[in-house]
């Protein structure tokens, strides 16, 4: 196995006035280039720590993390990170919000044609090109979602990050945007990493689930190898015995054995 993103003894301890807060403790992952990993657990079991830690947002207090056999030291333009807020800039448009960030990562070597025509290329993948001039006010959530991932997949990042990303969206939308990703994804070659509260969305989008303790001191309980064939369709997979055997073992491990050691 190529091992990719590499997390190795990870610890994240956080200094409060009641003392040190140990978020999480021993955190051993690997991810093959091209994989798509779902981080899951309930609230407060540092998934969107790790996550952050992964992103360079913060420094573990012990343990190593290397991404392509480099160093994660602090953020950079080799990991796109897309929040369950999109964060884009009101007074920007579409192609603005976009062209900011692919200014930023190779204004210094191309020319003004060929940073337009890599945000084109952005919009272009998510199917957004006829959104290029709107400014976020006058698109829907879902579309504004979509212009995160295309901005984070506009500096061609060696990973993708999300946390949460589908969150704060209502249900059709949400079903819509998973379907999008999934081509996404596949058509950027990209290799994923994401948060997510929601079983349905992590068996359906990845190869693997990781699935965490509760906090405080939260680590990797378990890793599910989904093994469903790609593409996927969801209407497919409503009836498929793989399908809820993989639901299954997760609702299994979040709400039967977590809870339970909880209680």
């Amino acid at each position: 196995m190529e091992k990719f993103l590499r997390v190795e003894s990870v610890g994240m301890k956080f200094e409060t006035k009641k003392g040190d807060f140990v978020a999480l403790t021993g955190i051993d992952l690997t991810i093959r280039k091209g994989e798509f990993v779902s981080l899951i657990g309930h609230s407060g079991c540092g998934k969107s720590t790790l996550l952050n830690l992964v992103a360079g947002l913060l420094r573990p207090t012990e343990g190593a993390m290397l991404l392509a056999e480099r160093e994660i030291a602090g953020p950079g333009p080799d990991r796109g990170v897309v929040f369950q807020n999109h964060s884009l800039l009101p007074w920007l448009t579409c192609f603005e919000n976009i062209h900011l960030a692919v200014e930023r990562v190779f204004g210094a070597g191309e020319s003004k044609a060929q940073l337009n025509e890599r945000v084109s290329r952005a919009l272009d993948l998510v199917h957004l090109t006829p959104a290029a001039q709107k400014y976020p006010h006058e698109i829907s959530g879902g579309m504004k979602q979509r212009v995160g991932i295309a901005r984070a997949l506009s500096m061609e990042p060696k990973m993708l990050l999300l946390d949460e990303p589908f969150g704060a969206l209502d249900a059709l939308t949400r079903a819509h945007l998973q379907d999008e990703l999934v081509k996404i994804v596949a058509a950027a070659g990209s290799t994923v990493l994401m948060v997510t509260h929601d079983v349905d969305e992590a068996v359906l989008l990845s190869d693997r689930v990781v699935m965490m303790t509760n906090g405080p001191a939260a680590t990797i309980g378990e890793v599910l190898e989904v093994g469903l064939p790609r593409p996927r369709n969801r209407l497919a997979l409503a009836n498929d015995a793989r399908y809820m055997a993989c639901r299954r073992s997760v609702l299994e491990f979040l709400y039967q054995k977590q809870l339970k050691e909880a209680a």
